[in-house]
């Protein structure tokens, strides 16, 4: 079977699609900070809306305990939504309640209406899967067809993206058929030289993937705070840095097979090491052999790469033909530990090929330094879902539309 598109679902006009979006949003103070994954959706959202399709947008955003709270609402991004949809966005202030009927009841050929945050239901998440046939159930209820376009949560087995494809007729959105052309780019046949630069805080996140993608990279270059379980693995002290000292043998063992595989894992070698962590705290540059002679001694914490290491990771970027980037190179949030994080961005703008923004943290980094998308091949929607693709994990939310990796 093949991934089902939205032209298997035949003339849409004046059916009530459900589209599942992935609008998880980050918040400061109720305003949306980076509308990316809002914009993203926009593609196929208007292509139902010009469909004459009743849209019904479904999604999450946070990590509500199954009931409401105000901080997770979706009002914002219904506001968001309203100045970017040619059409009026209606909000309901419910998910399958009275509210949630009365307006998806109301919508007209060529309008769309917002539901209220799905976690808020304790179905959409619940581990047994009757409960979660039951809050499908009652989605489906509000819809004659589904539309999958969250990209984000396609490796979550929940209610609105497993069992609601289930119970209606069922395809994916353009993000996600997006998505998959990117990452088999990144697969099969990857243009050479390909890099694929890490970082982010823990290495136990990364481990697998670095294990997939062993066989088909050139080079693999190593940063964030996962970069000083590798420093220990070569025999490097780290200071109080971030360290997962369970993982140091398995991180032996990727070097080691690294070297077999002609794979080059290029580390550090040198770290803004700051006396404590916060933007106002003490930093100097050290060797990685030298990071506890820092005048901070072992209390020293490793916050970024060094510039001598930016400048070695953007040149082997721009080098480059095929690079996927996932995790920032340091604590980029904290202005003396972002320009690790700026100058790997930097680089992936200027390849002369293609560079792929794995998501997540990454994808908030080049956005909060006043990138554009269109300075990049592609800034992914889903972190997690990508690197589960990458190390080539079953998607429930993939494989219940038909697709098999």
């Amino acid at each position: 079977m093949s991934l089902r598109t939205l032209e298997s679902l035949g003339a849409l006009k004046g059916k009530r699609v459900i589209v599942r979006c992935d609008l998880n949003v980050p918040l400061k103070d109720g305003e949306i900070t980076d509308d990316g994954r809002i914009r993203a959706s926009l593609p196929t959202l208007n292509t139902l809306l010009d469909s004459g399709a009743r849209v019904v947008i479904v999604s999450h955003l946070g990590r509500p305990e199954g009931a409401p709270e105000a901080k997770y609402s979706l009002a914002p991004v219904a506001a968001r939504l309203n100045e970017l949809l040619a059409a009026p966005v209606a909000f309901a202030r419910d998910t399958v309640g009275a509210d949630a009927v009365a307006a998806v009841d109301a919508l007209g050929d060529g309008e769309v209406v917002l539901l209220e945050n799905l976690r808020f239901n304790p179905g959409e998440t619940a581990k047994d899967a009757g409960e979660r046939e039951a809050f499908a159930a009652q989605l489906a209820a509000l819809g004659d067809a589904f539309v999958s376009d969250g990209f984000g949560v396609v490796h979550r087995k929940q209610a609105s993206v497993f069992e609601l494809a289930e119970l209606l007729p069922s395809a994916a959105g353009l993000l996600i058929q997006e998505e998959l052309s990117v990452l088999e780019r990144l697969t099969v046949n990857p243009e050479q030289p390909y890099a694929v630069v890490l970082g982010g805080s823990k290495v136990s996140d990364k481990l697998a993937v670095i294990g997939a993608l062993l066989p088909k990279v050139n080079t693999l270059l190593i940063g964030g705070g996962m970069l000083f379980t590798f420093l220990v693995a070569q025999g490097h002290k780290v200071g109080a840095s971030l360290l997962e000292q369970d993982q140091v043998e398995t991180v032996k063992g990727y070097l080691d097979q690294a070297t077999k595989l002609g794979v080059e894992i290029v580390l550090p070698t040198d770290v803004v090491v700051a006396s404590k962590f916060g933007a106002d705290a003490e930093h100097e540059v050290a060797a990685v052999d030298s990071i506890e002679n820092t005048s901070f001694g072992a209390s020293g914490l490793g916050l970024d790469i060094g510039p001598e290491t930016a400048a070695r990771f953007a040149e082997i970027i721009r080098a480059s033909r095929t690079v996927f980037w996932n995790g920032p190179m340091g604590v980029f949030e904290l202005e003396p530990f972002a320009a690790g994080t700026k100058a790997v961005a930097t680089a992936l703008t200027q390849i002369d090929g293609f560079g792929v923004v794995g998501g997540g943290d990454s994808a908030a980094a080049v956005r909060a330094f006043g990138f554009s998308d269109d300075q990049f091949g592609h800034i992914s929607t889903g972190g997690g879902a990508s690197l589960e693709f990458l190390e080539g994990k079953r998607l429930p939310g993939l494989e219940v539309l038909g697709w098999v990796q």
